[in-house]
């Protein structure tokens, strides 16, 4: 990893106790922590202000916020096109695809706080920084710490379904094919088993583990990775897929029913305990180098939250739109600007 890239998030991690704070601009790649502190000083606020809000009345929404975060940077960089809902090649996009679409939650939340900080801030704030900003509340209101963000990144014109097969991480996979996806996307190892830690919070459909429940191999019905009673608790919730019916009314299990609504090191000691939802989860205490670090996570919480701000930071790093000419900064987050917005977009200090 690049010298100057470390010393950024070193610095990044130093103000992660008052991240809500204006400090000194530090650039990476035209990434800047304090990029509003004169165009609109109250746009973090404003959107932590709404996450906490949407929190207090849904628990759900961090871990939702969370995974349209990573989403959205996984597939053509953190750039907001997983919001898209109209572009103008009229294609399906992203939000339609099957890893995304119904099982998407808290967008209404970004869309409440993009259009809070439109009415503070017109065209200013791009909805790929909202997201980034709502992402890290979400992490706090979960009981994260928190960490600096640096913004200004732009939103991004495109959005295709076509493009999410290959670039999202599977219920399934193993620690290599996660492991060359996050190396694919610049990020490395250590990155891979910390995100997972999202894990701690929120929760997944019965469809997207029931191959671990019902008809595992032909010598177990049940994946004996999976403590024989926790497995029987899945199979009290989820039936046979033969007679799930409608996935969208599918139930859902949370990924660690102990702490379901904390981000803490919890996760990882339920892998440990053989109570990893996802096969992909179980994966990573398959693997020596990734089960060692597994191990790290369990016993420190304060070093998982070190580890997770330092990933999170690096995740919204991901083929970012900086700067003129790249991208844009939307009106509304779900649709492109039309001509007439591009044309005040280019004088914004005249509205």
């Amino acid at each position: 990893m690049p010298r100057f890239l470390l010393v950024f998030l070193a610095a990044l991690t130093t103000v992660a106790s008052s991240w809500h704070a204006a400090v000194d601009a530090k650039v990476v790649d035209g990434l800047r922590v304090g990029f509003y502190d004169r165009t609109c000083p109250e746009a973090e606020s404003t959107v932590r202000e709404i996450v906490n809000t949407d929190t207090h009345n849904d628990a759900t929404i961090p871990a939702g916020i969370i995974r349209i975060f990573f989403h959205d940077c996984f597939v053509k960089g953190c750039d907001a096109s997983i919001l898209l809902e109209q572009t103008p090649t009229a294609v399906e996009t992203e939000k339609e695809s099957s890893a995304n679409g119904f099982t998407l939650n808290g967008l209404s939340t970004i869309e409440a706080a993009k259009s809070a900080v439109e009415t503070l801030c017109r065209r200013t704030v791009s909805c790929a920084d909202i997201l980034a900003f709502a992402a890290r509340d979400a992490a706090v209101a979960a009981g994260h710490p928190g960490y600096a963000v640096a913004a200004g990144r732009r939103d991004g014109r495109a959005s295709l379904k076509s493009d999410v097969p290959g670039n999202l991480p599977g219920p399934s996979q193993s620690a290599p094919d996660l492991t060359r996806l996050f190396v694919a996307k610049g990020m490395t190892q250590e990155d891979m088993v910390v995100l997972s830690g999202a894990h701690s919070i929120g929760g997944a459909h019965c469809f997207m583990f029931s191959d671990r429940l019902y008809n595992f191999s032909a010598g177990a019905d049940v994946d004996p990775a999976l403590d024989p009673a926790y497995a029987g608790q899945l199979r009290g919730v989820c039936p046979p897929p033969a007679r799930a019916g409608d996935p969208q009314s599918a139930p859902k299990v949370a990924f660690d029913a102990r702490t379901e609504q904390r981000l803490d090191g919890s996760y990882y000691r339920e892998l440990l305990a053989r109570r990893g939802l996802l096969g992909s989860d179980h994966a990573l205490v398959e693997e020596p180098a990734t089960r060692a670090m597994v191990e790290q996570m369990a016993k420190d919480d304060a070093l998982f939250h070190r580890r997770f701000a330092e990933a999170m930071q690096r995740l919204g790093m991901v083929d970012v739109l900086v700067g003129e000419g790249q991208g844009e900064v939307r009106r509304d987050c779900r649709a492109v600007n039309g001509p007439q917005q591009e044309v005040l977009q280019s004088f914004p200090n005249f509205f």
